[in-house]
């Protein structure tokens, strides 16, 4: 018997009867991501439901020497869960158990499958909250969006998601369960291994349930949309809103050529009689009742703003962030975009994109780029949209030797090729603009000292 037969051998005796699945659909559902550069082509996908079983598969994959793929929601846009070398596809989706709240210490722990919108709804119930938000928030899931340090629309307020997790319970590649810190606020013991997992990809490990740090659900909230003239503008409203009688807790922005695809999609518009280049979406907390109207006025006395709104309810707040959460969705229906997620210092922001203005108009003529992103941190997404004259194949060959323009001028800004969804596949020829040898040296250290035989996540990041 081979390894491979012998490893499906060894599964099928160890683990329930439906556990795993050779159907050709689920293969090609869970072998990817919402990239849709690489074919999904995995042998087997196995869905365990507890820690025990995730142990067993690994032990098995180690024993057999077999490739291990974790899929969580599959909402990366780097292909960091995609299979496509005939590896076994490992899901969370069965791992969805949410514990009950601690009320004293503020924190619950929830198994890794476990979906982040999920989450927020059960930690509501008790006047909680997990800060960790975006627009996938309804399919994306708690593992991964530790394993990728997802960022989201409140990174501003709140920070990154390795804020907001206390503790781990990781299987290593052998099969190992490593208990991480649990509840602990301080832990003040050596290496803190836990931080080692968050933003690895699954490279290192798999994580199967955490203990998630919890705060209280924000107090009343205010959402405006501005309509500005320029990035300039944007980024002039964005140091204002700083000073603001307020606490800002999301500053986003996107351009008219993504509100245009937002209406040809959706039917979503800005709710303004005229358009404009650039629109700015602000949600802040508490905010100064006696001292918010003197500041919105002075906004349009300065010719800051050319045009703006206040939602009144929470359905038109909702309304208006539906603009900025819709962009991303719209883009992938009305076309092919070539998606970039990157990250510059927000000092840089202003020089940097003038000069990627640049660089394209004059490299790359009559290209559609939609830019959008959470400006308030500094990470914009880059959007290139397939020209109609352009095969596929043409597309992604321009856009390589684009990406290699975009990252040398990230590099020059000494910001990051990815702010948010990682490196997955997609990004790992352009790594070293981001890191230096030493530093990748060191995380090929560490894969190696995790994961010896280089089964889990084969090929991604690194």
């Amino acid at each position: 018997m081979d390894s491979w037969s012998a490893f499906r051998s060894a599964l099928e005796a160890q683990l329930p009867a439906d556990t795993c699945s050779t159907d050709a659909d689920d293969l090609a559902t869970y072998g990817r991501d919402w990239t849709r550069v690489f074919a999904p082509a995995p042998k087997l996908l196995v869905r365990p439901r507890t820690t025990a079983e995730v142990s067993t598969v690994m032990q098995l994959a180690t024993a057999h020497k077999v490739a291990v793929v974790p899929s969580g929601g599959r909402t990366g846009l780097a292909g960091g869960a995609v299979a496509a070398k005939g590896e076994v596809v490992l899901s969370f989706e069965r791992m969805r158990a949410i514990g009950p709240i601690d009320a004293l210490g503020l924190s619950v722990v929830v198994q890794a499958g476990a979906v982040t919108e999920a989450v927020h709804r059960h930690c509501a119930e008790a006047g909680l909250f997990w800060p960790v938000d975006f627009a996938s928030k309804g399919s994306s899931q708690v593992g991964g969006n530790i394993a990728t340090n997802a960022g989201g629309v409140r990174v501003i307020r709140y920070g990154l998601t390795r804020q907001w997790v206390l503790g781990l319970e990781v299987v290593l590649p052998s099969g190992e369960v490593l208990q991480l810190n649990g509840a602990l606020e301080k832990n003040n013991t050596g290496v803190d291994l836990r931080q080692l997992f968050i933003g690895s990809e699954g490279i290192l490990g798999l994580i199967t349930q955490a203990t998630l740090k919890l705060t209280r659900l924000p107090g009343k909230t205010d959402v405006f949309l501005f309509a500005v003239d320029n990035l300039k503008a944007v980024l002039k409203l964005f140091s204002t809103a700083r000073k603001g009688p307020f606490t800002l807790s999301a500053y986003e922005f996107f351009t008219d050529k993504c509100t245009a695809r937002l209406e040809k999609h959706r039917g979503l518009r800005p709710p303004f009689e005229a358009a404009s280049s650039h629109y700015v979406l602000m949600e802040v907390e508490a905010a100064d009742a006696g001292a918010l109207d003197p500041w919105l006025q002075k906004l349009f006395e300065d010719g800051l703003v050319r045009d703006g709104t206040l939602a009144q309810s929470e359905e038109q707040a909702r309304g208006l962030w539906a603009l900025r959460e819709g962009i991303s969705e719209s883009l992938s229906a009305t076309g092919l975009p070539h998606k970039n997620d990157i990250a510059l210092p927000i000092e840089a922001l202003g020089a940097f994109c003038t000069e990627l203005d640049s660089v394209f108009s004059t490299r790359y003529p009559g290209w559609e780029i939609c830019l959008f992103g959470h400006i308030g941190d500094g990470n914009l997404h880059v959007n290139v949209m397939k020209p109609e004259q352009l095969t596929k194949e043409a597309f992604w060959e321009k856009t390589h030797e684009a990406d290699e323009q975009l990252f040398s001028l990230v590099k020059k800004y000494h910001g990051s090729i990815s702010a948010e969804h990682g490196i997955g596949l997609l990004k790992k020829p352009f790594l070293h603009y981001s890191r230096s040898d030493t530093e990748l040296a060191l995380m090929r250290a560490l894969k190696a000292a995790f994961d010896p035989l280089g089964i889990l996540n084969p090929g991604k990041v690194l």
